[in-house]
């Protein structure tokens, strides 16, 4: 896609320069000489190709710039959802210098990869203030285990919720009603009101919400993580997060 844009743009150059500069003007020039110059930087880039690769090195670059300055955009315009709404989940350092969000999924291979990764981020750190947003868009599976982590925490808090989400994010198989009764019983809270819990509209609320500002900001994909002004879109190995983490603090 990249380098058919990129030759798109050196395709609209050769247009351009073949272009008269005025319409009707005695400087415009003639077909002849539009299709001579456009032959000649055909032939050019045939000859140098590298300018093609030096192109897409550019676009890429203009393409990652703008995208960072809309991200930006977004996350100062959303920051008060993004990182202070009451139904998230809060662990690590409650009063961080930093705030790590992620929007997660327990079905979504990558979250399961990152989340050992992000703990121990969170624990070696010791000044990240860590957001967990309930983010199920993989299917009913994912659904069903953000309405059982979001029941627990609204009938048996902080605590309760953190187990049931690293319980749920290991969790092999469906999560089918009797695997969340065995997981609600293995935890140590009686099943029936979590299970009744869990199709209320208070917790349906929270994904809504979730998924409401997802969309704003344009997220599509888990895991997808926050940090001040930047937007991770995808699984980041732990060395690059805590080099993420360094730069944005420096940066203040």
């Amino acid at each position: 896609m990249r380098r058919l844009a990129a030759l798109g743009i050196l395709t609209s150059l050769v247009v351009s320069l073949a272009a008269p500069t005025l319409a009707d003007g005695p400087t415009a020039m003639t077909q002849a000489e539009r299709d001579a110059l456009r032959a000649e930087v055909r032939a050019y880039l045939l000859e140098n190709p590298e300018v093609l690769i030096e192109a897409m090195n550019i676009l890429n670059e203009r393409e990652e710039i703008a995208s960072a300055e809309r991200d930006a955009q977004l996350l100062q315009t959303k920051a008060a959802e993004i990182f202070s709404s009451p139904t998230d989940w809060v662990g690590g350092n409650p009063k961080g210098d930093i705030t790590l969000v992620e929007f997660m999924d327990y079905r979504c291979s990558y979250c399961r990869k990152a989340h050992d990764e992000v703990q121990t981020l969170v624990k070696a750190d010791g000044n990240i203030r860590y957001v967990i947003k309930e983010f199920p868009i993989l299917g009913e599976g994912s659904l069903v285990s953000s309405q059982f982590a979001i029941a627990v925490r609204l009938l048996h808090g902080d605590v309760a919720y953190k187990a049931a989400h690293d319980a749920l994010i290991t969790l092999r198989g469906d999560p089918t009603p009797e695997t969340l009764t065995r997981l609600a019983a293995d935890l140590g809270h009686d099943p029936a009101p979590i299970l009744a819990k869990m199709p209320t509209d208070e917790v349906m609320s929270v994904i809504a919400t979730n998924h409401a500002l997802a969309d704003e900001m344009q997220i599509s994909g888990t895991p997808t993580f926050v940090l001040k002004d930047v937007m991770l879109r995808g699984y980041v190995p732990l060395e690059g997060m805590q080099q993420i983490v360094a730069e944005v603090r420096k940066e203040g």
